[in-house]
Order: structure tokens, then sequence, then C-alpha cells
């Protein structure tokens, strides 16, 4: 079975009723666990972004505290398993201010690291690209906002 492409689905999903389209939302949910969190997002964090931003966090805290240390090979998997999970939330999302933020705090969770984790190049690598990646959706963003990331850039160590 092919897909079709948005705008075939959105004519389509304009033809159907309240109840229809419902009832298509909650198949959608039981179908795939990625749909039901899209959809709680929508339905329930995209108000506040501020507290999504924090409850992310907390995950990426948590996460980072069940690291298994005991070989640099589990720490360099844990890190793209994290990594893998915020860039989902970043999907969902879609907002720069959200990205940046994520990002950022991510970086400073890796800076956090110990010494010996931090001289893996692998785990190097991905802190600079994920830095560079937060650079570029701080760029996009309005003077005041800029400003404030600047600031939390400068103590991460880096220059935008």
């Amino acid at each position: 079975m092919k897909a079709v492409n948005v705008s075939v689905l959105k004519k389509e999903l304009a033809a159907h009723s309240h109840q229809e389209l419902m009832e298509i939302c909650l198949k959608l949910a039981k179908f795939k666990k990625e749909n039901k969190e899209l959809l709680t997002y929508l339905l329930f964090d995209s108000q506040d972004e501020d507290a999504y931003i924090r409850s992310v966090n907390e995950k990426v805290n948590e996460e980072f505290t069940k690291l298994n240390h005991s070989s640099l090979y589990y720490v360099k998997k844990s890190i793209r398993k994290i990594l893998r999970m915020i860039k989902k939330y970043i999907r969902y999302s879609k907002n720069k201010e959200t990205e940046a933020s994520l990002l950022l705090h991510f970086c400073g969770k890796l800076k956090e690291l110990t010494p010996r984790h931090q001289k893996s190049l692998q785990i190097h690598n991905i802190y600079e690209r994920q830095l560079n990646m937060a650079k570029k959706a701080i760029s996009t963003l309005h003077e005041d906002l800029q400003y404030d990331f600047i600031l939390e850039l400068e103590e991460l160590g880096e220059k935008l």
C-alpha cells in the first residue's frame, strides 16, 4: 500500500465529520507509541512550552544518571540513545527555541561527563555537532532570545 501525500490527506480529512476525525486520531494513537506521544504533546504540552522543556530535561537528566560507565562503548551507546530521544521531542515541537534549549542542556550534560569519557573522539564529535545545531537554531531566533542563549553558550565555554 502506497501512502498519499499530505495535501491529499488534508482534503480527505476535510470531508470527514468531527466524530470521524476523533475516531481516526484514536486509531492512530492505538497503532503506534510515537503517534500517542505526538498526540499527547499536541493536546497537553504544546500550550506550555516551558513545562515541556523542563519535563524533557528531567528525562535527559534521569537518563544521564543511568549511564553505564563500565565501558566507553556503553557510554557512547547510551548517549546516542538519549540524543535520539531528544531529537524525537524536538520533532514534536518544531520550535527553534525548544530545539536550542534542549540541545544546549544535552551539551551541558555531556560536558559534565568524567574527563575519561570526554577524551573520546566520538563523544567529542557528538558534542560539537549538537552544539553547532544549537547555534544554528539560536541564530534564527529573536535578538532578545539570542542573548539569553548566548549567555548559556558562554557558560559552556563556546561562542556563537
